[in-house]
């Protein structure tokens, strides 16, 4: 089911709106019937954060006699609601779920949230007359706000459904209530230890940074000895010298070269430590403060765990094509849309522009180039689609990692 997307109210060029949301396709080598029946028979790839989730939903279920439970945690944007786990729902009520930002029968406040318990009669909702999920027997609901103890902001909420009235249901207020607490604390220590992984894998390769800056140093202490050399034996005319460390001379620069530039491009990375969630949310919060585009991010993934390598590529890549936009594509408009689809993590970037001038090469910089290198060494691709006067769209996509990846990373 596609997401209704709606312009910024607080644009300055209210005359503009997408048309639609940006869509993904494989290509014929990456698509077809085969690829259609492994993506919908593969084994799910339940994150960590996921996995624990749907074992306190169990346990809920099983300790308040409740029917089913759901997970929502708030967006990043903070607009809505997205399903991280549930437990208990059938599969059409679980299709409709993850479709859409709430059931009918949810109908969570978020102004409300972090703030209150809500226990709800939902046996005649709006939906129950002419419910096309004839199995489902939904007579109530608690739903108790997730709130880590650090902070005041809300994580999202925890939703229990059950067959049985309302005044049965707020029974197990207190029980759900203490399950929420537990949850809370759960994603919090869980977000917690992410990032402080990550730093540790950051400053192991900024470790690995200074060893090539020292060898960088010495093929530099390298080269200036030759100069020395090279000077005299120009002064004292012997030419099969001077050939020899010109040669010498031009190795040496080739070698510091490359290592200066792997240096650059591998291992320095500004991300914000706390991952890519939020390091996207710096981009496009200093792209608004430095540009006079209208940017819209549209971020799905409430939990987001990659590899780091996957995450530092990442960044760069969507960091190179919003500068890109906002220097050559002279466009009002600019889009970020973060999403999955057919097994494959998918962002887009697209503006509104003039087109094909906005990845043209300029005075040396090839974007398009380094950010193909940068999705291959992911296992991604970058699909470019620009048209003079219709804007461009760029969209990286790459395939889930594997499973056991946390154990081969570290």
């Amino acid at each position: 089911m596609q997401k209704e997307t709606n312009p910024l109210p607080e644009s300055d060029h209210s005359s503009f709106s997408w048309v639609r949301e940006p869509s993904f396709t494989l290509s014929e080598k990456d698509s077809g019937v085969d690829a259609c029946v492994a993506q919908e028979f593969a084994s799910p790839r339940a994150g960590e954060l996921r996995t624990l989730l749907e074992s306190f939903l169990e346990s809920i279920i099983s300790a308040t006699s409740a029917t089913a439970g759901v997970v929502r945690l708030l967006s990043p944007d903070g607009c809505t609601l997205e399903l991280i786990s549930s437990a208990g729902l059938s599969s059409e009520l679980q299709e409709e779920a993850e479709c859409v930002s709430e059931l009918e029968c949810e109908v969570i406040d978020i102004a409300a949230l972090g703030h209150t318990v809500q226990a709800s009669d939902i046996s005649n909702c709006d939906s129950r007359t002419n419910c096309c999920y004839a199995n489902c027997r939904f007579q109530s609901r608690i739903a108790v706000p997730l709130a880590p103890s650090s902070t005041i902001c809300p994580l999202g909420v925890l939703t229990i459904f059950f067959d049985v009235p309302q005044q049965e249901a707020v029974n197990h207020i207190k029980a759900i209530t203490a399950f929420a607490q537990m949850i809370s604390a759960a994603i919090e220590h869980t977000r917690i230890n992410r990032e402080t992984r990550r730093s540790e894998r950051l400053a192991a390769r900024q470790g690995i940074a200074n060893d090539i800056h020292d060898s960088l140093a010495q093929t530099l202490t390298y080269a200036r000895m030759r100069i020395s050399l090279l000077q005299e034996a120009i002064r004292s005319g012997n030419e099969d010298m001077a050939s020899k460390y010109a040669r010498d001379l031009d190795e040496a620069l080739e070698i510091g070269q490359k290592s200066a530039r792997k240096l650059i491009t591998d291992f320095r990375c500004d991300m914000n430590t706390g991952g890519l969630l939020a390091a996207l949310n710096d981009i496009t919060t200093e792209f608004r403060e430095h540009n006079d585009i209208v940017l819209e991010y549209h971020n799905r993934l409430v939990d987001l765990e990659l590899p780091l390598e996957h995450e530092i590529q990442v960044y760069h890549i969507v960091r190179e094509a919003l500068t890109n936009i906002a220097r050559h594509s002279g466009a009002t408009h600019a889009r970020l849309f973060v999403d999955t689809n057919l097994g494959y993590y998918v962002f887009t970037i697209e503006d509104n522009g003039s087109g094909a001038s906005t990845f043209s090469p300029v005075e040396g910089h090839y974007g398009v180039m380094i950010m193909r290198e940068r999705a291959q060494r992911i296992g991604g691709k970058i699909k470019v689609e620009s048209a003079a006067g219709l804007g461009t769209q760029v969209q990286l996509f790459f395939p889930e990692p594997s499973p056991d990846w946390r154990t081969t990373n570290g």
